[in-house]
């Protein structure tokens, strides 16, 4: 199903329990003792997570003070040919920002590192550099069916990436790995293409519906590296309650399925902030 939903072999599809555990392959598989991993901070914390967990070496190139990518900073860093494999999140998390296609070709071109393109948020961005994977073999995607399908308690991530590329993440994942039962066959409550393409039209349709009009012209703000791209009225709104709390408004610039607004607590203490932020924000928008 997904190989067909992206033009590819069967081989050059390999399905994981959750983005999580091809993230760890990868690690095992091109990290390790004497290897070097080239991050991109600030990104998702995992990657570097993996790294020291495998022992490898890990080689941060800082993001600018926008949070786009320094990319002649990494496009020389990779120039000296001791990088075994890097990440680029796109869009990123935590910052929403889209890396730009002619970097990645760039960076492809300038190095036999494998290059990992975590495109978990695809379908929101709907930006993607799978045409790439026709020409260069070192470059794998990753996606996963937790974001926009809501289906992170499945546990379902997978890799586009060339057939060798794959076998390589074979040798190395996990004995119980989900993908092992789902490769073969359709897993249950997993769209088949037509129905993803369906879903996502009607998810955008759904979206427009439920946001308020005069949240639609906010323009998108960043406060800090630490919390995802945030809307104006996010920001006014959550200023009205003290600036430590633990809840976060955000909206995804490049999002297909924009004006979107998402809130998230990181802790049980902070439900009841949810409601104080809420109040606050119809209030702001209803002016």
């Amino acid at each position: 199903m997904i190989a067909e939903a992206n033009g590819l072999d069967r081989d050059c599809v390999l399905v994981g329990n959750g983005g999580d555990e091809l993230l760890f392959d990868m690690a095992l598989a091109w990290g390790g003792p004497g290897r070097k991993f080239l991050n991109m901070p600030p990104t998702f914390s995992v990657y570097q997570n993996n790294a020291e967990l495998t022992n490898t070496e890990v080689v941060d190139i800082p993001r600018r003070a926008d949070y786009t990518i320094d990319e002649e900073a990494v496009l020389s860093r990779v120039a000296r040919g001791d990088i075994d494999y890097v990440i680029v999140t796109s869009p990123n998390n935590p910052t929403g920002d889209l890396a730009d296609e002619r970097f990645i070709l760039r960076l492809l071109d300038a190095t036999d590192a494998l290059v990992l393109v975590d495109e978990a948020y695809f379908e929101f961005s709907r930006a993607t550099v799978r045409p790439l994977l026709s020409t260069h073999e070192n470059l794998a995607i990753l996606r996963t069916f937790s974001k926009a399908f809501s289906l992170a308690g499945v546990r379902v991530g997978y890799i586009l990436g060339d057939a060798e590329v794959v076998r390589e993440f074979v040798k190395v994942r996990q004995p119980y790995s989900g993908g092992r039962r789902l490769a073969g066959h359709r897993a249950r409550g997993l769209p088949q293409p037509g129905e993803v393409r369906a879903r996502h039209h009607a998810d955008r349709l759904g979206a427009r519906a439920h946001v308020p009009a005069s949240s639609r012209s906010c323009q998108a703000s960043r406060r800090t590296p630490r919390t995802p791209t945030t809307s104006c009225s996010a920001q006014k709104a959550r200023g009205r309650f003290g600036s430590s709390s633990t809840t976060a408004a955000s909206s995804c610039a490049t999002s297909a399925v924009r004006p979107c607004c998402r809130i998230a607590c990181a802790s049980p203490s902070a439900v009841p902030r949810r409601t104080t932020f809420l109040d606050a924000l119809r209030e702001i928008l209803s002016k």
